[in-house]
């Protein structure tokens, strides 16, 4: 499946990026890593902004061209993925310092 595919969801129902955020806000509470925390307030940052594009607030008249996509698409991907990678970090050294001896 195309990844435009999968992220064109936001576009007509905004809300949905409440879900990432939700995600990355329960991985920042369990790890305490700044990224998780910026995903988490970047996806909330982009719910508002999604939601008057699709009322019509932030564009007058045309708005399906949207080239401020090809800035927000990649800059939430790049920083959900890094917080991702930082989590998948905290949980393997957190499961080696458990490890029984």
């Amino acid at each position: 499946m195309d990844i435009g595919v999968i992220l064109g969801v936001f576009i007509g129902w905004p809300f949905l990026a409440l879900v990432p955020a939700a995600v990355f806000a329960v991985l920042y509470v369990r790890c305490r890593r700044t990224v998780a925390l910026v995903a988490a307030l970047a996806w909330l940052a982009y719910f508002p902004y999604e939601q008057a594009m699709k009322l019509r607030i932030l564009c007058s008249g045309e708005c399906n061209i949207r080239v401020d996509l090809l800035l927000f698409y990649p800059l939430l991907l790049l920083v959900s993925v890094l917080a991702l990678v930082a989590y998948s970090k905290w949980k393997r050294g957190a499961g080696m310092r458990r490890s029984p001896d």
